[in-house]
């Protein structure tokens, strides 16, 4: 008889055969090795005979001479199957798939054992390779006899059912996909996002289940690796919600954004062309107005473009709030995590084979817009190309700015900061101190809600005229985002489209970018590097 068609007549009787060792034996354990003896013996008959009239008749013949033996030797009570006979009963593939080496199979099987549940894994491994008696694993798991030898016999079958399956890994084993960027719109909580997805591992499970919900099983063969590892970051994963967990399947809570080149040369033109437009009338209002020369706008440094360079950013930012139609309900879209964080997570897979426009305007080097606050006063700031590298991604970051904030307003009260404090706001850029011991500020400080008020109005007021115009800018990139996000993830991509040209860093980075290309704004000199794009103002 064919292998196959043996095995299938085995699989029909593992568990009568089971119940009629169970019957017999003097142990719950003899009776697992009796069950295993008369497999293995009846498994080896059928692959030998080819004229067999009654099946059943002769399974249970075997039985039963497996039976006999067992009386026979009373002072025996185990049969000690070794793995490697277990491995051939299991094995799916005919022996010259594996060129009759039985490491060969034996590693296969034991890859296999890594595809199974968790409790399942650790029954067959404490029971066939550390030898353990089944009432020792069940007191070990503290399930009952009964579930534990349900768990041996399921096991075999998926294990079975994984040596016949040839598995197939997707291009994500050998082309693994690197996150180009990421990070959060909301509220930040204890936990760095860093510890989530700096790992390849991480990126690619998240990546392998942004549309489709897959088991870790089946995420495992995507990527090609043991589901043992793929099991323990996606609950890590799940716990901080970037996966969410139904019936066994996961699927991504992020937004992953993987752009065509028409995609991305559509949002360059669209902010381009949106920039050019603000900027350029932002630049002339202020610089005409005579608002720079406002005392309320502090900055020791007394140049105008410093001051621009602040400013501009912070009045794109935060005006047109009360033009923009806010559909999405921020806690509609954002995800409230475990750490205290509520906000939407965003990620960028860029193909490597990807055509952009020689002129394409890159995101170098920028973080923001990004603000620390305490009752009642903001530091908000921006990293770029221009600045140094100041806005650190952990909590610990965040704390800094909020030290920053507390020796200004004990400045502002007690007329002085102490050496100490000086220096150290010193060597961040915040302040300098002059020839006459006099600290003096470096960054640009919004004295009072007066001054915030009427630069924030002039970019209201650019904003409401240039309202109609931005609505048709839009359109075609909205259309084009919505329609390659996941669609899981489509409310939370249509929360964040709503604030396009206002706190959106991708139209501040294109302000800037244009009114340097038109020789407006100069680049900043080295030493206000560190203070650049950095403001104090009241809280809003």
């Amino acid at each position: 008889m064919n292998k196959q068609d043996a095995e299938k007549i085995i699989t029909e009787y593992v568990k009568p055969i089971f119940g009629f060792a169970l019957k017999r034996a003097k142990t719950e354990q003899d009776a697992e090795d009796l069950s295993q003896e008369i497999v293995l013996r009846a498994f080896r008959a059928l692959l030998a005979k080819d004229d067999i009239a009654d099946t059943n008749k002769f399974i249970w013949a075997v039985a039963h001479n497996t039976l006999a033996n067992y009386y026979r030797d009373a002072g025996k009570h185990a049969f000690n199957v070794s793995i490697d006979e277990i491995s051939e009963t299991l094995a799916g593939e005919e022996p010259e798939f594996f060129g009759g080496d039985e490491k060969e199979t034996l590693a296969r099987l034991q890859k296999e054992i890594a595809y199974l549940s968790r409790t399942q894994r650790r029954v067959i491994i404490a029971y066939y390779f550390e030898n353990r008696k089944q009432t020792e694993i069940a007191a070990e798991l503290g399930i009952p006899l009964g579930t534990v030898k349900w768990h041996l016999f399921e096991a075999k079958k998926d294990l079975k059912r994984g040596m016949d399956t040839m598995r197939k890994a997707s291009e994500l084993k050998f082309n693994p996909i690197k996150f180009e960027n990421y990070g959060l719109c909301g509220s930040v909580g204890e936990e760095n996002l860093d510890n989530f997805l700096r790992s390849s591992l991480a990126q690619n499970i998240l990546y392998s289940v942004k549309n489709t919900p897959k088991t870790i099983n089946e995420i495992a063969d995507d990527l090609g690796v043991s589901p043992v590892y793929v099991e323990s970051e996606a609950k890590h994963l799940e716990k901080y919600v970037l996966l969410t967990l139904e019936k066994e399947k996961y699927l991504s809570n992020i937004v992953i954004e993987e752009p065509t080149s028409e995609l991305l040369t559509i949002r360059d033109a669209m902010y381009k062309k949106a920039a050019n437009l603000f900027a350029s009338e932002l630049y002339e209002k202020l610089t005409k107005s005579g608002i720079l020369d406002d005392e309320s706008i502090i900055c020791a440094q007394k140049d105008k473009n410093f001051l621009l360079w602040s400013l501009i950013p912070l009045i794109s930012s935060l005006s047109g709030e009360h033009i923009m139609e806010e559909k999405i309900k921020f806690s509609e879209a954002a995800t409230l995590r475990p750490d205290g964080g509520h906000n939407i997570c965003v990620a960028t897979v860029i193909n490597r084979d990807i055509v952009l426009p020689e002129d394409y305007i890159y995101m170098k080097n920028w973080f923001g817009p990004c603000w620390s606050d305490n009752t009642d006063t903001v530091l908000w700031r921006v990293d770029s190309e221009w600045s140094e590298s100041r806005v650190i991604r952990d909590r610990r970051g965040f704390d800094e700015t909020e030290r920053v904030i507390m020796l200004y307003k004990r400045e502002k009260e007690n007329g002085a900061l102490n050496r100490d404090d000086a220096a150290w706001l010193a060597e961040r850029g915040y302040v300098k101190t002059d020839e006459n011991g006099k600290v003096l500020w470096q960054i640009v400080i919004l004295a009072n809600k007066e001054i915030q008020q009427k630069l924030i109005a002039i970019g209201d007021e650019i904003k409401e005229n240039l309202n109609s115009e931005f609505t048709k800018i839009k359109k075609a990139y909205i259309d084009a985002e919505l329609a390659s996000v996941q669609t899981h993830m489509r409310k939370a991509k249509e929360y964040t489209l709503q604030y396009l040209f206002s706190s959106d860093g991708w139209f501040l980075l294109h302000c800037l970018k244009a009114l340097v290309a038109s020789g407006k704004l100069q680049a900043p000199k080295e030493e206000q590097r560190k203070a650049i794009t950095t403001v104090i103002m009241p809280k809003i």
